[in-house]
């Protein structure tokens, strides 16, 4: 379970820093990827797709800095042999802003050998 908090830390931190290069390495890199996102309807499914969402909100190699918080309370982790679903609430507070969006969120990691990957997550709003 080590791993897949660290992994999470890092997801974390992608959300934090807009680093579109950290997408590569937290989540799976081909069609298997699935992703519901609280902003956008649909299902969206493989890498390629993964990232042109993360680039929709403004992700960008190397990151940069945007004022926006995001993390998480109420983490629960189940691990299930080379499978470990995280629930927990996501929120998020806008540069400027004295309100959190909040929801929650359930992300699946796999472990194909190298290490805990995101095959799926799904965001939703309270």
């Amino acid at each position: 379970m080590d791993a897949v908090k660290r992994a999470l830390d890092r997801w974390v931190k992608l959300w934090n820093t807009y680093d579109l290069n950290m997408v590569e390495e937290l989540f799976l890199t081909d069609d298997r990827v699935t992703y519901f996102s609280s902003e956008k309807r649909g299902l969206i499914k493989g890498y390629e797709a993964l990232m042109q969402h993360h680039r929709g909100f403004g992700f960008v190699e190397g990151g940069k800095d945007t004022g926006n918080r995001l993390w998480l309370e109420d983490v629960e982790t189940q691990g299930f042999g080379p499978v470990s679903v995280v629930k927990a609430d996501w929120l998020f507070r806008r540069r400027g802003s004295d309100r959190d969006q909040r929801g929650p969120v359930t992300i699946v990691y796999v472990d194909e050998g190298g290490g805990p990957r995101i095959a799926h997550a799904q965001f939703s709003n309270y």
